[in-house]
C-alpha cells in the first residue's frame, strides 16, 4: 500500500512499483486500445505513435486522472511494466513541461530544450484515496517521437488490465472503508535514480 503517514515526503521524488529491472506505470484507454493491449501485451494499431503519451508511476494519480476508470475514453486502466533502462532513458532525455527559473538559464533556453527533448516531465500534486491533493508531487512523464516509439517497441515487459482493482478500491472508498482500500493499493516505494538523472528536473 501507499504509506502517507510516515516521515514527510520531499516535494519532488519518484515513487513507483518497481523491481530490480522494471518500473510499473499506469495509463487509461478506451475500448479500442485498452483491452487489446492487455490481451496481447502490446499496443494495437489504433494506438497513435505520433501523439504524446503520458505515463504515470502513481496509481492514485492515475485514478484522479481517469476518475477510477469511469471517464469516457479511459475505461480500461492499464499497469504497464517497462524496463528500468527505458524509464531512465526517458528521464535523462526529458525537459520540464514548464519554465523554472531555478533550472533554466532563461525562457529561450527552456523552449529550445523543450523542442529538442523527446520526453517531458510534469510534477503534479500526489493524491490520497479520496483523490484530494497532497503536499508533495507525483511524476508524470510524457513521451513523443523517439521516446514513444521506444516505449511501444522496446521497453514494455508486460501489460495488465487493473480496471477491476480500480473498481474495488473505489467501492471501498465510497463505503468509507479507507483502511481496506489502502491495503489493496500497489506498493509504491521511493525510486532512487541518481541525481544526474533528475537534477535537471527538480529543485
Amino acid at each position: 500500500m501507499n504509506d502517507h503517514s510516515t516521515a514527510p515526503e520531499p516535494e519532488f521524488r519518484v515513487r513507483a512499483r518497481h523491481t530490480a529491472s522494471t518500473v510499473t506505470v499506469y495509463q487509461a484507454y478506451g475500448p479500442e486500445i485498452g483491452p487489446a493491449a492487455a490481451r496481447t501485451g502490446r499496443f494495437p494499431t489504433a494506438w497513435k505513435r505520433d501523439r504524446m503519451t503520458w505515463i504515470k508511476p502513481s496509481f492514485l494519480w492515475m485514478m484522479y486522472r481517469c476518475g477510477w476508470g469511469l471517464k469516457e475514453g479511459q475505461e480500461t486502466v492499464l499497469a504497464v511494466e517497462i524496463t528500468q533502462e527505458g524509464f531512465l532513458w526517458a528521464l535523462r532525455n526529458s525537459c520540464l513541461s514548464h519554465y523554472d527559473r531555478a533550472l533554466h538559464e532563461d525562457r529561450g533556453a527552456w523552449k529550445r530544450e523543450l523542442r529538442r527533448a523527446p520526453a517531458r516531465v510534469q510534477w503534479d500534486p500526489e493524491r490520497d484515496l479520496r483523490l484530494a491533493p497532497l503536499p508533495y508531487r507525483s511524476l508524470q512523464l510524457g513521451l513523443s517521437g523517439e521516446a514513444a516509439a521506444r516505449y511501444a517497441d522496446e521497453w514494455i515487459v508486460g501489460i495488465e488490465d487493473v480496471t477491476p482493482l480500480a473498481r474495488e478500491v473505489h467501492g471501498l472508498v465510497r463505503e468509507g472503508e479507507l483502511g481496506r482500500a489502502a491495503g489493496l493499493l500497489p506498493v509504491e516505494r521511493p525510486y532512487p535514480p541518481a541525481d544526474d538523472v533528475l537534477g535537471h528536473l527538480r529543485r
